[in-house]
């Protein structure tokens, strides 16, 4: 007999580790812009956009905390490399798919048949949405203590192996919200038994402004594509190994 629409709410409510009392805010946290795109009266929308955003500053925080706390003797880019594969969107919806967050989503006919119980984007963004209605209803200390249930053993299965630059740079951009890095040859100098390549990489933003640009040389393609992944990650402060 398959679980009716209320168990399955509770099993996800134990899953996660909390059990919300407000039962309209977790509902919104669920429903995605396709379900209730606006508020007729207000033209507000009744989704889990906002409570998005918020869960986003609150897993950041707690991961960083989580993070500086257990790696106590970790050098800032490594916290860094350590923190942007945790927030990123796959770990987010790694987590969703552990609770089962699909099937709770409240989605319009046609997102649902078109997969989007499955989607990264959505789940890992519910995901954060979930997080910001605890924190609206509980606070920041309950909020943590769910984070750390589910994102401490992702945390341990880290791998310590140093990154190189342009691996860095890429989660870097992913979990930033940017374009993946793209890199072109702008210049080759010296004999051919002795060249100088000079690369730049470019890792665009939603708008043109946001774009970040640096260059690198090297003896090779992938040796200047290297260095000028170091540069742009040195000049956002971000430490990512030795090209």
């Amino acid at each position: 007999m398959p679980a009716t629409p209320t168990r399955r709410r509770q099993g996800f409510e134990t899953k996660l580790g909390y059990k919300f009392k407000d039962r309209a805010l977790l509902k919104r946290a669920l429903t995605h812009a396709s379900a209730q795109p606006t508020n007729g009266k207000t033209e507000v929308a009744i989704n889990n956009e906002r409570l998005e955003f918020l869960g986003d500053r609150v897993l950041g925080l707690a991961i960083a905390e989580m993070l500086n706390a257990t790696l106590a003797n970790a050098r800032e880019g490594e916290l860094a490399r350590a923190y942007n594969r945790l927030v990123r969107g796959e770990t987010c919806a790694e987590v969703a798919r552990d609770l089962n967050l699909g099937d709770q989503l409240i989605l319009s006919e046609s997102e649902a048949q078109s997969g989007g119980r499955e989607k990264i984007t959505i789940l890992a963004d519910a995901c954060e949405a979930v997080l910001g209605a605890l924190f609206v209803e509980a606070g920041f200390d309950a909020a943590r203590d769910v984070v750390r249930k589910h994102w401490q053993p992702r945390l341990e299965a880290l791998p310590i192996a140093t990154v190189d630059p342009k691996s860095a740079l890429q989660e870097w951009a992913q979990a930033n919200g940017l374009n993946l890095p793209a890199y072109r040859e702008i210049a080759r100098e010296g004999p051919d038994h002795q060249p100088r390549f000079t690369t730049e990489v470019r890792v665009a933003g939603r708008k043109q402004a946001d774009t970040r640009i640096a260059t690198g040389t090297g003896a090779s393609k992938r040796a200047a594509e290297q260095a000028a992944a170091a540069a742009l990650l040195k000049r956002e402060g971000v430490e990512g190994g030795n090209p």
